[in-house]
């Protein structure tokens, strides 16, 4: 191991390098340019023997990603915000033709109005694509997740596309120690890829052509059927790398001092650092309080969210994007989750850190003071000024 200062973005940069990866292709895009920036200094160095394809858009890189994936390479790109919205259409591809393309992704605020700011918006819009989705609190948890995210991808009974996206500037930009592995232990963890159902030059083949409805539903249930098999999946990927690194980052969710608690708190990204030292302020006080992390939002790990209903009667839900449905993201899905579930807990929705909006310590007590009371609204906007009696703590 090799301990490094590096931003979450060149975390990245150095997880796809470790991975081996053999093709690589994206477009320039704040605040991701510095991921491809890097692997471009990488490759062009020899250090990293992959291909650099550059391309005019977001479009065309996860078409190239798409493409050498099929002919069995190992690929990456990265991207944000308005790039990952100008993808969409081949997200779809990369997922229905079981690429297992591994992407990062900065999440920022989509416009307009323009902005920079962090905002889960962006991956949000795309759960629906086939990707499997990580959200990661650390520069650690980046690289780290990188690397599980081309195991569990690749794995042959899965084969899906993945993203791995982190907080704008929280992460992208800022510093931090990172433990980087030696190439000897990553290619214990993660060899070559498997390439399964690829095609070969001058061997007669196609993917991804046309069916009609007789056996367009079979493609769609396979699919989901992969994703069925993530968690799992994801949980020995874990434990290998943990043996290896001494690492562990939750499984799909991670609970932290919610054992016992009447109020728990369910997080993404950075605000989750945030969140886990409020919670130890208010146990010192006396408040049972919990938190768990939402570390895999796709597939959407129900199993774990019924696990701590069982164990709380209060669920807070953070989401740091609004979808203009009944409640934001993974308010909604928490709610899905629990219905046909045994327990049912009271449920709030807190919509906070918008456009990179400060997530700050005052509102993470007031989201704790609101559930403990039972007070408001089933979805409550945090990003707006809080009322004065609640700008107590501080």
């Amino acid at each position: 191991m090799t301990l490094k200062v590096m931003s979450g973005n060149y975390a990245q940069s150095y997880a796809a390098c470790l991975a081996r990866v053999q093709v690589i292709s994206a477009y320039p895009i704040t605040p991701q340019t510095s991921i491809v920036e890097k692997l471009a200094d990488l490759v062009a160095s020899g250090e990293l023997p992959a291909q650099f394809v550059k391309v005019e858009s977001e479009h065309s890189a996860m078409q190239v990603c798409v493409s050498a994936s099929a002919l069995g390479a190992r690929t990456y790109t990265a991207t944000s915000s308005q790039g990952l919205l100008l993808m969409h259409e081949l997200l779809h591809w990369a997922a229905g033709m079981r690429a297992p393309v591994v992407m990062g992704v900065v999440n920022r605020s989509v416009a307009p109005p323009w902005s920079l700011g962090a905002d889960h918006a962006d991956t949000m819009s795309q759960r629906d694509t086939g990707w499997i989705q990580f959200y990661a609190e650390s520069n650690q948890e980046v690289l780290d997740t990188v690397l599980q995210a081309y195991r569990l991808a690749e794995d042959p009974a899965i084969r899906l596309p993945a993203m791995v996206s982190e907080d704008a500037f929280y992460l992208s930009h800022t510093l931090e120690p990172v433990e980087v592995p030696d190439q000897s232990l990553v290619d214990s963890f993660l060899p070559a890829r498997d390439a399964r159902a690829v095609l070969v030059p001058g061997v007669a083949a196609r993917l991804g052509s046309f069916t009609g409805p007789q056996q367009y539903v079979e493609f769609r249930r396979e699919v989901a059927k992969a994703m069925e098999r993530v968690p799992e999946a994801l949980r020995q990927i874990e434990k290998d790398y943990q043996s290896l690194t001494g690492r562990f980052h939750g499984g799909p969710v991670e609970y932290y001092r919610a054992g016992d608690a009447e109020a728990v708190l369910v997080t993404m990204g950075t605000m989750t650092t945030t969140a886990r030292t409020v919670v130890d302020e208010m146990r010192a006080e006396g408040h049972r309080v919990g938190l768990a992390k939402l570390r895999l939002f796709r597939p959407f790990p129900a199993t774990e969210i019924r696990e701590l209903a069982r164990r709380t009667d209060r669920i807070g839900v953070v989401d740091r994007s609004f979808t203009f449905g009944a409640a934001g993201a993974a308010a909604t899905e928490v709610a899905a989750a629990l219905y046909s579930g045994p327990h049912h807990p009271v449920l709030s929705n807190f919509i906070v850190g918008i456009g990179g909006r400060e997530v700050t310590p005052n509102h993470i007590h007031a989201m704790f003071d609101r559930l403990l009371a039972g007070k408001g609204p089933e979805v409550q906007w945090m990003d707006l000024p809080l009322p004065p009696e609640e700008v107590a703590h501080g």
